[in-house]
């Protein structure tokens, strides 16, 4: 396991996901959810999705948001299942327009029988098919937004030339389950290629993430764990020809921060809170904001984990204590930013723009 140099940045994230219904189609919440976490300087919010979930979907909520914000990133869910890639493609890269290079995508599936029966195409299919195709939507994702060379656009009123052709590529994909032509109907986006995420603690989509994410999710219930699943990744990623710091891991916490801190416990022996495991595979932090900043900074420091994506059981108080408690004292101790670094979520994450896999070599990249 390679331990991060004490310069190795930490980075943050947390869900503005709300359980509530009757809110579901008020953007109100999720625009005070999104500042706050803002405020906090975290590198994104993300916002969970799938076919049955009530509301509008997580890319319309964050188009909203998106003007509404300045700096942090978005990612929200968009199921690779029953969906055309090159829409999604599309409506991702649109975001990043929309919000001047924020823009992020956690990739996953659909694998119920219910949701297969909406659109009536395909019947449910087996989770490594699922995840097979998930990887190839990941991989002409993209290849179509790098179909645009940056410079296509020329827009001479005078002449009526809107691009230069010569800088829009086929991308000429074949999947096992579609292919795509392109090239895509979107210009390059600002962050060339927005930010891919994906859940990483199961086999197969970790898989998938070694290959092309740039952010993992990991549920762990120990700082071992967490340094198991990060080293394995890491090693997946190097094995595809990847750097392995060209993935970020983070372990993901769903966090209930509204006892307080509370005593030690034999689970959690050197925090003032404890790790538990939810029926639904969470691992939940239960305790206070102080606690919470122990447990994050010890496993940083540890080199288990990148960071840590924080899911509040309260959407509005638990990311209250949680911005301004446990963020707050990770920034007094100088293990957190107090200022964004630059102004796209690649930025953010210390992720160089791609270049441009069809420009010439030393074109724009």
């Amino acid at each position: 396991m390679s331990v991060p140099s004490p310069s190795r940045p930490l980075r943050l994230a947390a869900a503005v996901d709300r359980a509530d219904a009757a809110g579901a189609l008020d953007a109100g919440p999720y625009v005070r959810a999104a500042r706050l976490a803002e405020r906090g300087r975290l590198d994104f919010v993300t916002l969970g999705d799938s076919f049955a979930r009530r509301g509008p979907d997580a890319l319309a909520v964050f188009a909203r948001i998106a003007p509404a914000t300045e700096r942090i990133g978005l990612v929200p869910t968009v199921t690779t299942t029953h969906t055309e890639p090159f829409h999604v493609s599309s409506a991702v890269a649109t975001l990043d327009w929309v919000s001047r290079g924020r823009a992020g995508w956690t990739v996953d599936v659909s694998t119920t029988a219910a949701e297969a029966r909406l659109f009536g195409r395909r019947p449910a299919a087996s989770a490594r098919a699922l995840w097979r195709e998930a990887a190839d939507v990941a991989d002409v994702a993209g290849r179509l937004w790098d179909s645009w060379e940056d410079d296509a656009e020329i827009r001479d009123v005078a002449t009526g030339r809107f691009i230069d052709r010569d800088k829009l590529h086929y991308v000429d994909f074949e999947g096992g389950e579609f292919s795509v032509r392109g090239p895509a109907i979107v210009p390059r986006p600002p962050q060339g290629r927005p930010v891919i995420a994906l859940d990483a603690t199961a086999s197969l989509p970790r898989e998938a993430a070694a290959r092309h994410a740039d952010v993992a999710y990991v549920r762990a219930m120990s700082r071992s764990a967490a340094a198991g699943a990060r080293a394995d990744l890491r090693g997946r990623a190097a094995a595809h020809g990847r750097a392995p710091d060209e993935l970020t891991v983070l372990a993901a916490l769903t966090v209930d921060l509204t006892d307080g801190e509370s005593a030690a416990s034999a689970d959690a022996a050197s925090y003032e809170g404890e790790l538990t495991a939810g029926r639904d595979g969470r691992t939940l932090y239960r305790g206070g904001p102080v606690g919470l900043a122990e447990l994050i900074g010890d496993w940083h420091e540890a080199g288990a984990v990148d960071g840590f994506h924080i899911t509040p059981t309260d959407p509005e108080d638990d990311l209250e204590r949680f911005v301004n408690g446990t963020v707050a004292l990770l920034q007094h101790r100088g293990l957190f930013r107090t200022f964004y670094p630059g102004a796209t979520l690649r930025d953010h994450l210390g992720l160089p723009r791609p270049a441009n896999r069809y420009a010439p070599a030393g074109g724009i990249a």
